[in-house]
């Protein structure tokens, strides 16, 4: 929104509030309405009408950009204890599916841009990667977990087709038999069921798809460049009949939006072979509120007010309450009634809460070039240099090679 447009940051909105911030200039095929300054920057940037009318006029189309980044470590771990993993893989930062809600748009920040249509058209890319993952993965620390790979952002977005490092990391995974969970709204992933299937069939791979809505209106406007509902539910049946346990989140929920459909969802997901389901709240944190705003009052202008005025009342009347376990449910009545109908729908459908146990005792490190040659440091014996010497001198005598 432009400087001097935003909605108020907390209390009721009205009608008359949605009306004096609605914009009429949009950006087809994406989804946010603007390129507001990141929360970093030291100004602010405001579009202006001249008096030609321009600022009304259609934006013309973004291209979207790739930028290398050459990271030191692949491999991010955590510590927040209602995330159900500590560790997670991101090939790219940002991401072209242009879901309006995503709670990695505030990321985009770090880098100087935009929340806005920066986050959706000017991505970071990690080729060297995958060979980030094979050093980590063979320290002699490392002690494996499932690595939840592309959370921030979606790992089968459409710049996988072309870079394929999604697969990359995942062909990495299944040689050293390391376990992964996947989440994804994109059809793509359907690319790698010949990796997918038999990790899944060693215990090594579970896969979640993100569905919001049935309403393929709704979701080109929410979600413009991802893959359609129907090309989600087939993607569901596919991994599915791949014997690969398919988890359908309804991600994110936002009242009096598509929190009307959240049984039809979880519906459809049990007939196109889902055995697990969980939802999220909506969240809005740092510049994401003020995209989210701006979208809904461009998009939904007789909704708007009830949609925030209820986000509201689920965060102590503010857009974002970031507490632990909280942040993902929200509280207070609208909260709680959502959370009754996701459970009493799961208990009817028979689908599991809880996310399939994956193995760790598989897995076999890397061994890198030079690796071979590795001092085994715990054969070394300790009575002092003396004994060091006479140690060494016995295993060359051998003809032992170590490492010399």
């Amino acid at each position: 929104m432009r400087t001097g447009q935003k909605l108020k940051t907390n209390g009721r909105v009205g009608r008359t509030d949605v009306v004096e911030v609605q914009e009429r200039f949009h950006h087809r095929g994406r989804g946010a309405v603007s390129n507001q300054t990141g929360r970093f920057e030291p100004e602010t940037r405001e579009a202006w009408d001249d008096g030609w009318d321009t600022i009304e006029a259609d934006a013309p189309p973004l291209t979207t950009t790739l930028t290398k980044e050459t990271p030191r470590t692949i491999i991010t771990f955590n510590k927040s204890p209602d995330i159900h993993f500590d560790r997670s893989i991101n090939p790219y930062r940002g991401c072209e599916h242009g879901c309006v809600y995503c709670f990695a748009r505030p990321t985009h920040a770090y880098h100087g841009l935009s929340a806005g249509l920066d986050f959706e058209s000017k991505l970071f890319y990690k080729p060297d990667g995958p060979d980030l993952l094979l050093k980590e993965l063979s320290r002699p620390g490392y002690v494996p977990r499932p690595i939840a790979l592309g959370v921030n952002t979606d790992a089968y977005q459409p710049v996988e087709r072309q870079q394929e490092l999604t697969r990359r990391f995942l062909e990495i995974l299944s040689a050293h038999n390391h376990p992964v969970s996947l989440l994804t709204k994109s059809a793509l992933i359907q690319r790698d069921l010949d990796l997918i299937a038999p990790m899944a069939e060693r215990q090594l791979c579970r896969v979640g798809v993100s569905i919001t809505t049935l309403d393929p209106k709704l979701a080109r406007r929410m979600e413009p460049r991802a893959a359609a509902p129907h090309k989600r539910y087939q993607t569901v049946k596919a991994l599915s009949d791949a014997d690969v346990p398919v988890t359908v989140m309804a991600a994110p929920i936002i009242p009096a939006l598509n929190a009307p459909e959240l049984e039809a969802l979880l519906e459809a997901a049990k007939d196109n072979g889902a055995i697990g389901a969980g939802y999220v709240m909506l969240r809005l944190p740092h510049e994401l509120k003020d995209i989210f705003h701006e979208w809904l009052v461009q998009h939904y202008p007789d909704r708007a007010a009830r949609v925030i005025n209820l986000l509201r009342q689920m965060r102590g009347g503010k857009d974002y309450d970031a507490d632990w376990f909280t942040r993902g449910a929200g509280k207070g009545v609208e909260a709680k009634l959502i959370g009754q109908r996701f459970a009493r729908i799961v208990r009817r459908l028979g689908l599991q809460p809880q996310r399939t146990p994956l193995r760790t005792d598989l897995f076999q490190p890397p061994v890198l070039k030079g690796d071979q040659y590795r001092m085994d440091v715990r054969a070394i014996p300790r009575p002092g240099l003396r004994g060091f010497r006479h140690w060494l001198f016995a295993r060359r005598g051998s003809g032992d090679n170590c490492g010399g």
